[in-house]
C-alpha cells in the first residue's frame, strides 16, 4: 500500500464530468484521468468539493472513483466526507475494495469546540476501521470548522492511520510552519501537508514546508512545474511561473463560478466535451467567458501552453 506520510507533488482534485443532459461523461472522465498523469500528477483526489460529490447518488460515487483506480497506477484519494458515518462506512469500505489509497474526512460545520472536533475524527476513524489511511480536510473557509494547529497534532497522535493534511486554511502559511516545528521538536509525527484553495499561495506553501499541493487549478502540469523547480531549489523560476498564472488562478478562485471557469478551460484544452455542472450550479455567461479567454491570452505570453487558439464567443 502506498505510504502517504510521504506523498509529494501534486493530487489534483478531479471534478466530474458530465454530459449537458447532467449525466455522468465516462469517457471525458477517462479522458480526464489520463491528462492528469500526462501533467505530472502523483496522485489524483476524486469525490472532492470541485467533484460535485453531493449531487451524486452513492452508485455514482463508487463507480466514478472505482472506474479512476483501474484506469491509473498513481495513488488515488476518495472523499468520503457525509452526513453521518454510515454512509461514510458504506463508501470507504467500497472504494477501499476498489483499490483506493485512502479517503479524506472532512468535518460537520456543527463542530465549535477543540474537543468536539477531536472526537468526531475518533468517531470517523471507528467507523471506517483503525486501518484506513485518512486525510484531514482543514477548509474553514467553507466548513466553518477552525483546527488549531494543536488540534491537528491531537488528531495525529491519537490515530496511526492519520497521514496526510489537507492545508486549506487561509491565510495558512503560519500554521504550515508550526506543524513542521511540532514534527522537529517530536511531539507530532511526520504527515504529509498538500495544500489546496485552488493553489493561490502555492509558491510560498512549499517554502514554508508544504510536500506540495491537492486543488485542482485548470492548469495542474504549471502546479507540478513548481512543485518541482521549489524542491530543486530554483525559487526565481517556480516563482515567475506561478506569477504569470496567477491572475487566473485568482479568477477560478471565485466563490459560486471557479468549478465553472475551471471547468471551461479544461473544455478549451480538450479534455472534457461538456463543461457542464449538475444542478445546481453556476455556468458562465459571454462576458465572463471572454474574460477567461483574455486571461488565456496573457498567461501564453509566458507559458504557451495557455495558447489554445481562438474561440467562438458563441460557444
Amino acid at each position: 500500500m502506498t505510504d502517504l506520510t510521504t506523498a509529494k507533488g501534486v493530487y489534483v482534485i478531479a471534478p466530474t464530468a458530465f454530459h449537458d443532459d447532467g449525466r455522468v461523461d465516462e469517457t471525458s472522465n477517462d479522458r480526464l484521468t489520463d491528462f492528469f498523469v500526462e501533467a505530472g500528477a502523483t496522485g489524483i483526489t476524486v469525490l472532492g468539493q470541485m467533484g460535485e460529490a453531493p449531487k451524486l447518488d452513492m452508485e455514482e460515487g463508487i463507480a466514478i472513483a472505482s472506474r479512476m483506480i483501474k484506469r491509473t497506477s498513481i495513488p488515488i484519494i476518495v472523499g468520503v466526507s457525509a452526513p453521518g458515518f454510515a454512509a461514510m462506512k458504506s463508501l470507504t469500505a467500497a472504494v477501499m475494495d476498489a483499490g483506493a489509497a485512502g479517503v479524506m474526512i472532512a468535518p460537520p460545520n456543527t463542530l465549535r469546540t477543540d474537543d468536539q472536533i477531536v472526537n468526531y475524527y475518533a468517531q470517523a476513524v471507528e467507523a471506517i476501521g483503525p486501518d484506513v489511511p485518512f486525510v484531514i480536510q482543514d477548509y474553514p473557509l467553507t466548513f466553518s470548522v477552525v483546527m488549531t494547529p494543536s488540534v491537528i497534532r491531537r488528531i495525529v497522535q491519537a490515530h496511526s492511520s492519520c497521514v496526510m493534511l489537507k492545508h486549506e486554511d487561509w491565510p495558512g502559511l503560519e500554521k504550515i510552519s508550526t506543524l513542521r516545528g511540532f514534527e522537529k521538536d517530536g511531539s507530532m509525527k511526520r504527515i504529509s501537508i498538500l495544500c489546496g484553495n485552488g493553489g493561490l499561495f502555492l509558491d510560498f506553501e512549499c517554502e514554508r514546508g508544504a510536500d506540495g499541493a491537492m486543488t485542482g487549478y485548470a492548469f495542474p502540469d504549471m502546479l507540478a512545474d513548481v512543485v518541482r523547480l521549489q524542491a530543486e531549489g530554483k525559487r526565481d523560476e517556480a516563482h515567475d511561473l506561478f506569477d504569470a498564472h496567477l491572475p487566473l488562478v485568482r479568477y477560478e478562485q471565485q466563490q459560486g463560478v471557479g468549478l465553472a471557469v475551471r471547468k471551461y478551460v479544461l473544455k478549451r484544452r480538450g479534455i472534457l466535451a461538456s463543461d457542464a455542472q449538475r444542478r445546481p450550479g453556476a455556468g458562465l455567461t459571454a462576458t465572463a467567458r471572454a474574460e477567461v479567454d483574455y486571461l488565456l491570452s496573457r498567461v501564453a505570453r509566458f507559458d504557451k501552453r495557455a495558447d489554445l487558439g481562438a474561440v467562438s464567443r458563441a460557444a
